[in-house]
């Protein structure tokens, strides 16, 4: 059976009121006048350093961003999220399947695992790999690269799900299936444009795309 790394932010939950509200902190306490919603949901994703590099200069004023960022998020942000629907039942059949699952995340590691630890399906995971508060890992190749390291995997034998180009760039750059996802904050022209291996409209698509793409 192949093994799955699953995506969280946008795959497995809906973290756009808290991860939006933790940036808004974040721009308010260095004094930026703040971004639109529409513009906020963009940041879901990528790395934090990366997207508050766009806004600030200089060095010092990202890292004070993403710590205020992460002040916030280790309050309350981390609660603000709630499941997709169907997502549940999906990772549940696949890893009653004997699929090995794992998830593979820009957030935070320590947040991710808290997150993880609090859904009714975070058993099915064998590991949470997730960014380094320190910015080492924080890209999604380094982030499989350590996945692949960690559980002593190779790359033939496994699938990146998620719903940013992110998910299949990195799945790409490793010689991996992609499958993205539609429910989350990419969309279908992004992702196709990234090279994904199939498009699931729903949870309950998964098991199917898996298979075509020769992953049972």
């Amino acid at each position: 059976m192949n093994t799955l790394f699953f995506d969280l932010d946008g795959t497995l939950i809906d973290s756009a009121v808290g991860i939006t509200r933790c940036v808004a902190h974040a721009l308010d306490g260095l004094g930026h006048p703040g971004l639109p919603a529409s513009e906020l949901r963009r940041w879901i994703g990528p790395a934090l350093r990366t997207s508050f590099g766009t806004l600030f200069e200089d060095a010092g004023d990202v890292e004070r961003a993403v710590a205020l960022y992460r002040e916030r998020y280790d309050i309350v942000g981390w609660t603000e999220h709630t499941v997709y629907a169907g997502i549940g039942e999906a990772v549940t059949t696949l890893h009653a399947a004997g699929h090995r699952l794992a998830v593979v995340t820009a957030k935070n590691e320590p947040h991710a695992r808290r997150i993880v630890a609090t859904l009714p399906f975070g058993h099915c995971f064998d590991d949470v790999i997730g960014a380094t508060p320190d910015g080492r890992l924080s890209h999604k190749p380094e982030l499989i690269a350590e996945a692949l390291h960690r559980l002593g995997l190779r790359p033939d034998g496994c699938t990146m799900i998620g719903d940013r180009h992110l998910d299949i760039d990195g799945a790409r750059h490793h010689g991996m299936r992609g499958i993205g996802v539609l429910w989350g904050f990419g969309d279908e022209d992004e992702l196709r444009a990234a090279g994904a291996h199939g498009l699931a409209h729903a949870p309950q698509a998964l098991a199917g795309l898996l298979a075509q793409a020769g992953s049972a």
